[in-house]
């Protein structure tokens, strides 16, 4: 079955923040955990480059560029008012200088967005490439209104009779299927709404032929579950194949105190920020090891802990205790299916066994429900079990028989903890 998993989709005016960093680790992992299970999965970044927030983009741009070359402007309040847009700002006088000062104003936002958008999106794909994500294709917006598919859905819809006029606008029938409102798809100035061009790009994705489609969406995407999905339906699609994952939201703390406050933009803290403060691997486990509607109190200084109450820390040294059992054993292991495991009597080693079988279960049933969450518990759990298994058993024994079983046992130990770790983004170091 082919399947795509969108998500992050930030829009690309500024930086990543704290619920992009929580989407990349989630779909990221459900579309690697997708993969692991069969399924073939294309991972896709949809670029809102198009609308009302990449002209506020352009008047906030111009405002700053103006700004820079002694000229009086004032960036638009609802315009874009972050400390990275000067240094963007800053970057394109670099370049092109006082070039654009005197040209129509027209001319100028729309070079300074071109430029800005290249340099914004160079800079978030560099951001989600250091924190191990990487997209198979990001889909541009504006293709769909240049491409004419937006006007293309928008007559399909109405010749299904799901559209109609109301103060001068078309509105989708949305709560004809369930939603609790009817949308806007062009406006009274004839422009189609946001929404009319996330409709055309379902189905795009529809006509491209993924079976499964998967959106990691935040949690003020609620309300928009219901008019998508009847869109769909709308269309002719099966609402069933559009899944939605509704992510909540995320907060930091740094010594029991809520951090409010970011040092590169003064509002929010950014992906780069926080990878640069606990590193990639606990940045991701802790994103996914709440289930994705559940609030996140990220505890920054327990993410850095070099402790057993760290839970990556925990299940990465349980991995790098069992290369370092296997490094010390110096006689050749016979093939497993050689390796008697009678001497395995014992309730830590037939605990420990029993949780490792439940492994392929345990991936199918984090697929099937898009839960990343229950993998993060699951090797939480198995290296719980492997750290009591080693500290009441010794591995390496004058009985041949009993080490040989019990190595085993840790081997298959390793290759559990390796594998879960993989599907989840994370390293499975061999030294700490």
């Amino acid at each position: 079955m082919r399947v795509q998993v969108e998500f992050v989709s930030a829009n690309p005016t500024g930086l990543l923040h704290m619920g992009n960093a929580r989407g990349a680790a989630l779909g990221d992992s459900i579309a690697a955990i997708l993969e692991f299970a069969g399924y073939r999965v294309t991972r896709e970044y949809y670029i809102n480059d198009a609308g009302n927030q990449i002209e506020n983009f352009a008047r906030s741009l111009e405002a700053r560029y103006l700004q820079l070359l002694g000229r009086p402007a004032e960036v638009p309040e609802e315009g874009y008012h972050g400390e990275d847009l000067i240094d963007t700002a800053r970057n394109f006088v670099a370049l092109y200088g006082d070039r654009y000062l005197e040209a129509p104003a027209e001319e100028r936002r729309r070079v300074l967005a071109e430029y800005a958008l290249k340099e914004k999106l160079a800079a978030i794909r560099r951001a989600l490439e250091d924190f191990g994500v990487r997209f198979d294709v990001w889909f541009s917006e504006q293709s769909l209104h240049d491409s004419g598919e937006v006007e293309e859905t928008i007559a399909i819809l109405r010749e299904r009779g799901y559209l109609y006029e109301h103060e001068g606008a078309l509105w989708f029938r949305a709560t004809a299927f369930g939603a609790e409102k009817d949308e806007v798809l062009v406006r009274k100035n004839g422009v189609p709404t946001y929404f009319a061009a996330d409709i055309a790009y379902h189905r795009n994705k529809f006509r491209r032929g993924f079976e499964r489609i998967i959106n990691i969406w935040g949690a003020d995407h609620h309300g928009h579950v219901a008019r998508m999905k009847g869109a769909v339906a709308a269309l002719g699609y099966d609402p069933g194949a559009l899944e939605i994952v509704i992510m909540q939201l995320v907060r930091l703390y740094r010594g029991g105190e809520l951090v409010r406050m970011s040092k590169r933009t003064g509002r929010f803290v950014t992906l780069e920020e926080l990878v640069e403060e606990v590193g990639r691997d606990a940045a991701r486990y802790f994103f996914v090891m709440r289930s994705a509607d559940s609030h996140l109190d990220f505890d920054l200084d327990l993410a850095k802990a070099q402790s057993n109450e760290n839970p990556v820390y925990y299940i990465q040294y349980a991995h790098a205790r069992i290369c370092s059992i296997l490094r010390q054993n110096n006689a050749p292991l016979p093939p497993p299916e050689a390796v008697d495991l009678g001497p395995l009597e014992t309730e830590a080693e037939l605990a420990l066994a029993r949780r490792l079988a439940d492994f392929p279960e345990e991936v199918v049933a984090c697929a099937r429900d898009l839960a990343p969450h229950r993998l993060a518990r699951y090797l939480h759990e198995v290296a719980g079990l492997f750290h009591s298994f080693y500290n009441s058993h010794r591995v390496l024994t004058a009985d041949r028989r009993l080490t040989e079983a019990r190595l085993l046992l840790a081997g298959a130990t390793r290759v559990v903890l390796k594998n879960g770790l993989r599907l989840l983004g994370l390293s499975a170091p061999e030294r700490m």
